[in-house]
């Protein structure tokens, strides 16, 4: 029989247990067609790139299916119908991959890395950082923030324009005269 992989995705409104209950409709479903769910995986509630049908998330399930394409064209049909799956997905694979997704497999290594941020890296924590009052290195800081002596020599900040209101009105140029041709 063919190989499938189907992924659906569930309004963000049901419960975990309405999706689980969902998604052993379907399973039955292909049983009844003479078909088999390989591998079933609930990859938990998740944001959406866009907003589908005023769902901002959505509950998502990836089957492995072995079934003739009756049994998918009536599972697709059924998930057409239902209220509760805002869209599906459904391809045809030449091998059923029996390892954890991608989706599951990142999930997990997510978890074990602690989380960082650009405090992190001037040894600065989630509690604000240092309070001795200490700055940091020379070399960490931003060149503008550098003394003088420390700045590499094409690092130089840009002298600050003066605004047109400070500058005095003779030495301000007319307007529609070149500065050439205009005399203090």
């Amino acid at each position: 029989m063919p190989l499938y992989e189907n992924v659906f995705i569930a309004r963000q409104d049901i419960s975990g247990a309405q999706v689980d209950a969902l998604a052993d409709t379907f399973t039955q479903l292909i049983a009844d067609q003479g078909g088999e769910i390989k591998k079933r995986e609930y990859w938990g509630l998740r944001n959406l790139a866009y907003r589908m049908n005023k769902n901002r998330k959505g509950h998502y399930v990836l089957f492995n299916i072995d079934a003739p394409a009756p049994a998918i064209a009536e599972l697709e049909r059924t998930m057409r119908i239902n209220e509760d799956v805002i869209r599906y997905l459904t391809l045809r694979v030449d091998a059923l991959d029996e390892s954890p997704s991608a989706v599951m497999q990142s999930r997990g290594s997510r978890e074990d890395r602690p989380r960082r941020s650009d405090r992190d890296r001037y040894g600065e924590g989630r509690d604000g950082g240092d309070r001795s009052g200490g700055e940091r290195p020379a070399s960490e800081r931003p060149p503008s923030d550098r003394p003088p002596s420390d700045r590499p020599a094409g690092d130089a900040p840009a002298p600050a324009a003066v605004p047109a209101a400070d500058v005095p009105a003779e030495a301000a140029p007319a307007e529609g005269v070149p500065a050439e041709k205009v005399e203090a």
